[in-house]
């Protein structure tokens, strides 16, 4: 049979890459809080930082579930930012049992294992392990010192009458912050005789920092 002949002319291909429009996002910069207030310049760069700074850094905190709270954070924040722990916090919040003490102390194999399933924290098994080890020990100072809170703030610096009070230390510049002393060695090194884990001296300053156990606001900083 011949091959009849058609009027269909090609229909020439659109090129994708010609067609297709040029789209960009534009992520703003945080420009820092506009209230014209003086900050410690480490905050400066998000405002989960600032809200941080403003409301708790430097607080003096002498509720044991707070404590905990600051206690277990801050071991998951060892080699990481500590603005990637506050955007999980509400994360650990819930994965901890609202840092319910008691309930992480009796974590069994099978909640530790539904921990390191959890992609909303940080899934690290010795930090995990040593969470619910540390409650545990967290426990033990609390029926020997009566609190947790009058443990660490055994640390701190003292009134007249006795009574502990915050080391309000003289910073001009965010240089002159060490990331540990003296006091921290000496809590770092008791809490290790009582069997806690991640418990360095770098993160019992910055636990010490956290809880107003040390004020290390800069000089000039409104909230000094």
């Amino acid at each position: 049979m011949a091959n009849k002949k058609t009027n269909l002319k090609p229909v020439a291909k659109s090129s994708n890459k010609a067609s297709a429009k040029k789209t960009s996002t534009v992520i703003e910069k945080y420009a820092g809080p506009t209230d014209g207030k003086v900050r410690c310049g480490w905050c400066l760069g998000d405002p989960i930082y600032v809200k941080y700074h403003d409301e708790e850094w430097g607080q003096p905190v002498f509720d044991d579930k707070v404590l905990f709270e600051f206690l277990v954070l801050e071991s998951f924040q060892a080699g990481l930012s500590w603005l990637k722990i506050l955007k999980k916090r509400e994360n650990f919040h819930k994965a901890f049992a609202g840092f319910d003490v008691k309930k992480v102390a009796k974590y069994d194999e099978q909640k530790y294992e539904a921990l390191m399933q959890d992609a909303g924290i940080i899934r690290n098994q010795l930090k995990i392990r040593a969470a619910i080890n540390n409650a545990q020990r967290f426990q033990e100072i609390q029926k020997e010192f009566g609190s947790f809170s009058n443990y660490v703030w055994s640390f701190a610096d003292k009134t007249k009458d006795g009574k502990p009070k915050p080391i309000h230390n003289q910073r001009k510049s965010l240089r002159e912050v060490p990331p540990k002393t003296a006091i921290s060695d000496a809590m770092s090194k008791d809490m290790g005789k009582r069997g806690f884990k991640f418990r360095g001296s770098t993160i019992c300053y910055a636990f010490m920092q956290a809880v107003g156990i040390v004020n290390d606001h800069i000089d000039g900083c409104w909230k000094k």
